[in-house]
């Protein structure tokens, strides 16, 4: 379990193709690696992944195949900037909302805007995901927890945009995305159930 707070960006360092599966090692840049342990889950860029290698400061993650088909991790190339993020403990604070790690979706950037010292930013995404994504409910976005300003549906999916104060932006990758970039998209796990709730009452 994750809380959407990233911890920090580590930088993509292998790409290694093992009979269809990938192996990704990635370089944390201040993440204190010596607090992991083979086996430990951690968000990548809000992707839950077991670290399988802890190698000179290196760690190093399997992703299967059915990782790869829900996820753009199969796009990434050397030297990509990923967000971080240690799975929770039962001492830890608790500062964004509950993450499973587990991807519902891709949304894309529509646009970007100032707004005083902030940044706006309009993504689209899925139909499938439209019931989950509320005004002032929480999304996570390659692993970052955000608050929802405004939300639209559309004919082909849903339009939602996020508020990004400029601490956030420095310290994730969501300040690096262009028009038409693409995120990891996780919709509320409190929202997901009620609305299965919803279906089987």
């Amino acid at each position: 379990m994750f809380t959407g707070i990233v911890q920090d960006i580590g930088e993509i360092e292998s790409l290694e193709p093992r009979e269809g599966d990938l192996v990704i090692g990635i370089r944390p840049s201040a993440l204190n690696t010596t607090l992991v342990k083979l086996g430990d889950s951690i968000a990548v860029a809000g992707v839950c992944l077991t670290a399988v290698s802890i190698a000179s400061g290196c760690l190093s993650f399997d992703v299967s195949k059915e990782t790869l088909s829900r996820t753009l991790l199969g796009n990434w190339k050397l030297g990509d900037g990923v967000n971080l993020e240690l799975a929770m403990s039962a001492q830890d604070r608790f500062g964004g909302h509950l993450v499973s790690g587990h991807v519902d979706g891709l949304a894309t950037l529509i646009e970007s805007s100032t707004s005083a010292r902030s940044t706006r930013m309009r993504f689209s995404g899925a139909r499938e995901v439209a019931a989950f994504i509320a005004e002032k409910g929480s999304v996570t976005l390659d692993g970052v927890s955000l608050t929802v300003n405004d939300v639209k549906d559309t004919q082909p999916g849903v339009i939602f945009e996020v508020n990004l104060v400029p601490h956030t932006l420095g310290v994730t990758t969501l300040g690096r995305l262009v028009a038409k970039d693409s995120v990891h998209l996780e919709v509320d796990m409190v929202a997901r159930y009620l609305k299965r709730m919803q279906e089987c009452s």
